[in-house]
């Protein structure tokens, strides 16, 4: 794994936190989206060599609504950039970590991701991301 890309923070409403994050990063959000496969929108934050990526809940019924309901607003995950997101995914398996989804998918930001099962890694879910290179 290179380095820590981004942590990703769920918040019930966009409209309130984007102004908070830009007022305590002293940066403002870069780029908006919502990402169909995770029923969520993002908005990123560039904070020295990682991101901040503050997600809400697309429709109110998806995975960041429940995680607000068990346990508030907050950090929801912490992602790592990758080389090779496959290679990652098999040596991991192989490790013993359990990999939610074995495919990696088209996450925000231009990036592949897959993410780990927080039971194998102390409680903390991880994303593994591989920027995506137009035209390979």
């Amino acid at each position: 794994m290179n380095h820590v890309e981004h942590i990703g923070i769920a918040v019930k409403n966009l409209e309130v936190s984007v102004p908070l994050f830009e007022n305590l990063l002293n940066a403002k959000c870069y780029k908006q989206e919502t990402v169909e496969s995770e029923k969520v929108i993002t908005a990123f934050f560039k904070t020295g060599d990682a991101k901040i990526e503050l997600l809400q809940d697309e429709k109110g019924d998806g995975v960041i609504s429940k995680f607000i309901e068990r346990k508030g607003e907050g950090i929801h995950h912490i992602a790592f950039e990758v080389e090779n997101i496959r290679n990652e995914i098999a040596r991991l398996k192989q490790a013993g970590f359990t990999v939610l989804n074995e495919e990696p998918k088209k996450g925000a930001d231009n990036k592949m991701v897959c993410f780990l099962h927080p039971k194998s890694t102390n409680g903390v879910l991880v994303e593994l991301c591989e920027q995506i290179i137009p035209g390979l």
